[in-house]
Parts: structure tokens; C-alpha cells; sequence
């Protein structure tokens, strides 16, 4: 399948009383470029490819098909698994080719991002298995592996009730930004970093949010509804990718 591609520059007002500097110059409202393509593995079902600045995720959708071992079987529903991998090169130092204790975590957070929006139910007893590959990071690669396994999951015409769109929202001592790079994530002055990934659909149900980090209820609503903001975007970047797939096999 041809590969498909829209880009967007999320650009925002910087908050004109706030002078707080990011290091690359963004505002505290401004995504990194974003890029999406759909059909970037030919051989799977479903697939997509997700980036955001320098992060890139690759993900590949093989199912529904019966659910083996058997004893994991569900009568009453279907299941997704999904599969989370940083390759070796995707950073400036080797890592250790493999899964280790936080793909594990990924890749169960990564479900449980996905699972609301999928029609599990019309796929009793069967899987749906999501791969998702990292190969470049700069921070933010769960959020970019959630977004592109949610356009994966669509591509393969699995049915969904909406698209999962994901963001990284960070507190860089006492001020909220969106997307954080690596840079920001390891940021150490006054209260040092606070990273929230937070996803959610289009109608704004959040499906997965983590902390790590100190902030206030006051400020964690305000990371949300700056999530709000910055997901709808991605959710257009999504949907435009899908469309144009469809409107090219069209004029085929």
C-alpha cells in the first residue's frame, strides 16, 4: 500500500505574563512539528507512522484473529495486545536490544489507552496484536506510539468509536508546557520536571494519564485542559492521514 503523509505546526500564543524561555524556543502552548502517514507496512493489516520533532514511532496492526493459547480466550469479548519497543539505535547511546521492565509498562499503558475506543465485542474470542516500534526518540514516545497505533487500528478498518490522541504535558519548575523534549524532560532548576502523558478522544474521555512528578490539583487541571488542546490538533493530523488514504485508493 502507498504510504500517505499530512504535516501540521501547532502554534499557540505564549502567555504574554509569562517570559519563561523553552530551550528550543517554543512557546509554552507549541507542539513540536507533527507528522502522520498510514500504510507504512505493507504486510500488516493496519499501520502508521507517528512524529513529533525528533520522536518517530512505527506501529503495525495484525488481527483480529483467533486468540492462541486457547485457555486465554474470552467468549464474551476480544482482546489487543500490544507489543512496545525502543530499537537499539533510536537514541544517542546503544541501548540494549529486547524488552526490559518499562516496555512491559508501555506496552500495558499503550492498551489500556486503546481499549475504550475499540469494539472489542465484536470479536469474541479473538486478539488484535499491536506492534510498535520506536525509531528515534527525543522524549514523548509513548504519546507518539499511542497515536500511531490508534491510526494503525483505524487503517486496519478495525472497528472504533473514536480515535486515541495522545501529548505529553510537562511542568518545567512552576510552569506548564506541551511536548516536552529530552531536554526539558531532564531539566532541573527550582522544582525541577514534572511529565504528565495524558491521552484521550475526541469528545476529551481521557483513556490513560500518569505523573511523574510533583504538581498541584489546581495546575493538574490546567495540564489537562492544555492536553484538550493540544490532542485536538493531533486528532486533525490523524483524521487528515486517514482520509487521504482513503481518497487516494479511491482514484486508483
Amino acid at each position: 500500500m502507498a504510504e500517505f503523509k499530512v504535516k501540521s505546526k501547532i502554534v499557540s500564543e505564549t502567555n504574554s505574563k509569562n517570559l519563561f524561555q523553552r530551550p528550543d524556543g517554543r512557546g509554552i502552548k507549541e507542539m513540536r512539528e507533527t507528522e502522520a502517514k498510514v500504510g507504512v507496512v505493507p504486510a500488516a493489516d493496519g499501520s502508521a507512522m507517528f512524529r513529533t520533532g525528533k520522536t518517530i514511532a512505527i506501529a503495525a496492526v495484525y488481527g483480529p484473529k483467533k486468540m492462541h493459547p486457547q485457555h486465554k480466550q474470552d467468549p464474551a469479548t476480544g482482546q489487543i495486545r500490544c507489543e512496545y519497543n525502543m530499537i537499539s539505535f533510536s537514541v544517542d547511546e546503544r541501548i540494549r536490544p529486547g524488552r526490559n521492565r518499562r516496555a512491559m509498562e508501555i506496552s500495558e499503558i499503550t492498551k489500556w489507552a486503546l481499549e475504550p475506543s475499540v469494539m472489542l465485542d465484536k470479536y469474541p474470542s479473538q486478539v488484535i496484536d499491536v506492534h510498535i516500534n520506536i525509531i528515534q526518540a527525543d522524549a514523548g514516545t509513548r504519546c507518539a506510539g499511542i497515536n500511531a497505533a490508534s491510526l494503525a487500528l483505524a487503517h486496519a478498518g478495525v472497528p472504533m468509536k473514536d480515535l486515541v490522541s495522545s501529548v505529553s504535558v510537562g511542568k518545567l519548575d512552576k510552569t506548564l508546557v506541551v511536548d516536552l523534549t529530552k531536554e526539558e524532560e531532564d531539566f532541573e532548576e527550582g522544582e525541577g520536571p514534572t511529565d504528565i502523558p495524558i491521552s484521550m478522544t475526541s469528545s476529551g474521555k481521557v483513556t490513560h494519564m500518569q505523573l511523574d512528578g510533583k504538581i498541584g490539583v489546581k495546575q493538574l487541571q490546567e495540564s489537562v485542559d492544555l492536553a484538550k488542546e493540544s490532542c485536538e490538533e493531533i486528532y486533525e493530523i490523524q483524521k487528515k492521514a486517514l482520509k487521504d488514504a482513503v481518497d487516494m485508493e479511491a482514484k486508483k
